[in-house]
């Protein structure tokens, strides 16, 4: 494996060049065409998470994590072929609440429908400051049914660009590509021949099977529910494993959903 510090400048540039000429062919437009301004978050989702209940735990509502100081890292291989584990970004995942007549502590659930965005929903960055006012610990059994992150993110800067690189499980030099062998569906398998890398046209092809192997590209069109659409977010980029079990989404936030930026 390559060590960063053996990277050069010159061999970041042309990664990052492959990378993004791939992602202009999955998304069939310039990265450049969207807006520069925009925030771009990767979240997941599926039915795993849940049914494993990792979207309840405590890790996610540690001060640290909330603040954005520390990522929460789930030692989970959603393919199961050597991956790393996913990295999420706390602050900016978004968490629900229940309702403010289930149990919420009255000041805490009045402080918290003013710092929410929409009903029940509030940013990991806002949560923060809430936690510490009230002086509550959320991951006591008394809050087991209370909270849950609805849209966990994954780490990234912001970018289309890192947003889509996330998306597909690719890191910052090529040693990070995975030794992928599922087949790509033959519209995905034409249009990936032009990536010019092997071992990245191989991963890619992970990304655009018909879900048996690998996971399906459905592009902007969704399968489940909504993601944040009603809160002006838009859907950019759409992965799901044929048993619905893992998702990956790329959204454009709106500034609503967005908040104050944080990188």
């Amino acid at each position: 494996m390559m060590h960063e510090s053996s990277i050069s400048s010159s061999d970041v540039d042309d990664w990052k060049r492959q990378l993004a000429g791939a992602f202009e062919i999955l998304l069939d437009r310039p990265l450049s065409s969207y807006d520069p301004e925009a925030v771009y978050v990767t979240y997941l989702g599926g039915n795993f998470i849940d049914e494993t209940g990792y979207n309840r735990h405590g890790t996610w509502v540690r001060p640290a994590a909330l603040s954005g100081a520390e990522p929460v890292v789930w030692d989970y291989p959603p393919y199961d072929q050597g991956e790393p584990p996913l990295v999420f970004d706390a602050s900016g995942s978004i968490f629900e609440f229940a309702k403010a007549d289930s149990g919420l502590p009255p000041e805490f659930a009045a402080d918290l429908d003013e710092a929410s965005f929409s009903q029940g929903l509030i940013r990991g960055a806002d949560l923060a400051p809430l936690l510490v006012r009230h002086e509550l610990d959320l991951t006591g059994p008394e809050w087991r049914d209370k909270w849950y992150v609805c849209y966990p993110r994954i780490a990234s800067d912001g970018t289309l660009f890192d947003a889509m690189r996330v998306a597909v499980g690719i890191g910052h030099g090529p040693e990070s590509l995975l030794p992928f062998e599922a087949e790509a569906t033959e519209e995905w398998e034409e249009a990936l021949a032009v990536v010019a890398h092997p071992g990245l046209r191989a991963h890619l092809s992970f990304f655009c099977t018909g879900g048996e192997e690998g996971l399906s590209y459905l592009q902007d069109d969704r399968s489940g529910g909504g993601i944040l659409v009603e809160e002006g977010c838009s859907l950019i980029a759409n992965w799901e494993e044929g048993q619905c079990q893992i998702e990956f989404a790329v959204v454009q936030l709106s500034d609503l959903v967005a908040g104050p930026r944080l990188f």
